[in-house]
């Protein structure tokens, strides 16, 4: 029997409309199938994957990839940061990461171990935010991660909130995936106990509290994981919070909280605290932290029901672009999968709720299509409809890309825009960022040229910032009194040691947006830097470009390289901004 594919997932039992889009539904396969490879497949493997033709799977990544979500790189194709966009779009309608992420953070520091913040979908849970602890075991989920509702302490929340038939979607779910296979963020269940873990011996094993804090002890001893899990779901409607004592894996225990809408009184999302059993038992997590996670708690469910829901503006017209890229890649490039995906970033902050009409203004679509799309969208379960004629986003959006793309760094973001300018300016280039102590750059990511003679640096290279031109460019964002210049020595005869003249160097170089160093470093290197600035305007990097004396003359550095530096800096920085709209994005 031939192995089930993406697309078998996606169409499911159910019919496919009569109206569906099937260039969406293919494209959403060859995404959902790259995010589950972790961002990277060749060609031939979404091929295989997805059961699609070759020629197909060519036309979709080709389109993707003139969207800017994806890269085609030699035989590869590879999820793009541009494709969190979608993502974003959910996660700003939704407002649940812009109003509570930072109560999360801070209680995540205050107790010294992790916070997550997980919504519902459907039988299973997804996380909207994770403010994890640098240690040697710590968390490996991600921001879109989906884990089985009854293997989390959050899943027993929002089963409490189920209806009949949701727990039949749920039973069918367990029945035709013991294993929870369909679940690549977890581990999957060993084969007994009709794909349950294995439990402790009968000899040391414990029910009742000591087992999953809140599991009665009248199931018996033979009770199935599924029994367990329908007590565990009354225990914690009654009680108000949930554990999950190792559900996940071997040392893995937390204790969740739901945070109400203070509209409907249902769950928004529920707030976790995430430990090990090195740290914790399960019992001692919630004897000791879950007074201190329901205070928080409170304060979240407080801020929902003080801020007042954001009012902004419909965009317009975000598709009229896919026009000129039909008429530019001909048949390679297919509309309607760029117009259809185009529908979901037209929700956002203030537009978690829209009508058809609301849509199609804000593609610019014809009404036709957009209902098109957006009954695509319904089946494929990524929107759905409101009693109120309206439209929202699913969780499942963030299916498209987010995990992968959510442990994103700045220098994997550079890196195919360096290697773009190189490949235009016939020189290296690199990104820096300063180092703790303020005194030096450190680069982080680099792709040099191919010359005889070439400057020889590599990732790690630490530098004096004040005679660099990345250094100059990042001391000059910085007030006077935070700049640490350390030891001003004379590198070169060319070196600018003084102190007030540096001053003035760096005050024109934050005027004039650039610096330009010339054999201070080194004699005959002269290089030209750029900042690259956060969502904020901070300068958190620089991106430059070397060469011996010979190749460019100071006005040629300005005339040729600076308006390219620039151009790749604005490239990068559009990418920054999206991967970090709601994650945190490191700039090492």
């Amino acid at each position: 029997m031939p192995a089930k594919t993406t697309m078998d997932a996606l169409t499911g039992s159910a019919a496919v409309p009569a109206e569906a889009v099937t260039p969406l539904i293919r494209g959403v396969a060859v995404l959902r199938e790259l995010t589950e490879a972790g961002g990277t497949l060749s060609p031939s493997a979404l091929e295989r994957a997805t059961g699609l033709a070759r020629s197909t799977v060519d036309r979709i990544t080709s389109t993707l990839a003139r969207m800017g979500y994806v890269r085609l790189d030699g035989r590869d194709v590879l999820l793009a940061p541009r494709l969190m966009e979608l993502g974003n779009a959910y996660l700003a309608a939704l407002r649940l990461p812009a109003l509570l992420t930072g109560r999360a953070d801070a209680l995540a520091d205050e107790l010294d171990e992790s916070v997550s913040l997980a919504v519902a979908d459907r039988d299973g849970i997804r996380f909207i935010h994770q403010a994890t602890r640098r240690r040697a075991m710590s968390l490996s989920f991600r921001i879109g991660d989906l884990l089985p509702a009854e293997r989390t302490a959050p899943g027993a929340l929002f089963a409490a909130e189920w209806d009949e038939p949701e727990w039949q979607a749920w039973r069918a779910r367990r029945a035709a995936d013991p294993r929870d296979q369909g679940f690549p963020a977890v581990p999957p269940r060993a084969a007994s106990f009709r794909g349950a873990p294995p439990g402790p011996p009968a000899e040391k094993q414990v029910r009742g509290d000591e087992r999953h804090g809140l599991l009665s002890a009248d199931l018996g001893e033979h009770a199935t994981p599924d029994e367990e899990f329908d007590q565990r779901v009354r225990d914690a409607a009654s009680a108000g919070w949930a554990l999950d004592d190792q559900l996940i894996e071997p040392g893995l225990v937390a204790v969740a909280v739901p945070v109400r809408d203070p509209r409907t009184g249902r769950i928004a999302c529920a707030a976790s605290v995430v430990s090990h059993t090195s740290r914790h038992t399960a019992a001692g997590l919630r004897d000791t932290l879950l007074p201190r996670l329901r205070a928080a708690v409170a304060d979240m469910e407080r801020e929902l029901r003080e801020t007042e829901p954001a009012v902004t503006g419909t965009p317009s017209g975000l598709a009229i672009w896919t026009g000129a890229s039909k008429q530019e890649l001909g048949r390679e490039f297919i509309e309607s999968l760029a117009r259809g995906l185009t529908v979901l970033t037209a929700f956002g902050e203030g537009r978690a709720s829209l009508t058809l009409t609301e849509v199609a203004k804000a593609t610019g679509l014809a009404r036709a299509t957009a209902r098109r799309a957006l009954i695509t969208y319904e089946h494929l379960g990524l929107v759905t409809a409101t009693p109120h004629r309206t439209f929202t986003l699913t969780p499942r959006v963030l299916s498209l890309g987010f995990p992968p793309l959510s442990r994103t760094s700045l220098p994997k973001i550079a890196t195919p825009h360096l290697v773009g300018l190189t490949s235009r300016i016939h020189e290296s280039a690199s990104l820096a960022v300063l180092t703790p102590s303020g005194e030096e750059i450190q680069y982080t990511a680099r792709v040099a040229t191919n010359r005889v003679m070439s400057v020889n640096l590599t990732v790690g290279t630490r530098l004096p910032a004040y005679a660099t031109s990345m250094g100059r460019v990042l001391l000059a964002d910085l007030p006077a009194a935070q700049r640490a210049l350390g030891d001003l020595r004379p590198l070169t005869s060319r070196t600018l040691t003084d102190p007030r003249a540096l001053a003035r160097v760096l005050t024109d170089v934050r005027t004039q947006g650039h610096a330009l160093v010339d054999e201070e470093l080194e004699e005959g290197l002269r290089s030209i830097a750029v900042p690259v600035r956060d969502r904020t305007g901070r300068v958190v990097a620089a991106l430059n470009t070397a060469m011996h004396t010979t190749r460019r003359t100071p006005a040629e550095c300005v005339t040729d390289l600076l308006p390219e530096l620039r151009a790749t800096a604005t490239a990068i920085e559009r990418d920054f901004h999206t991967a970090g709209r709601f994650t945190r994005v490191p700039t090492a």
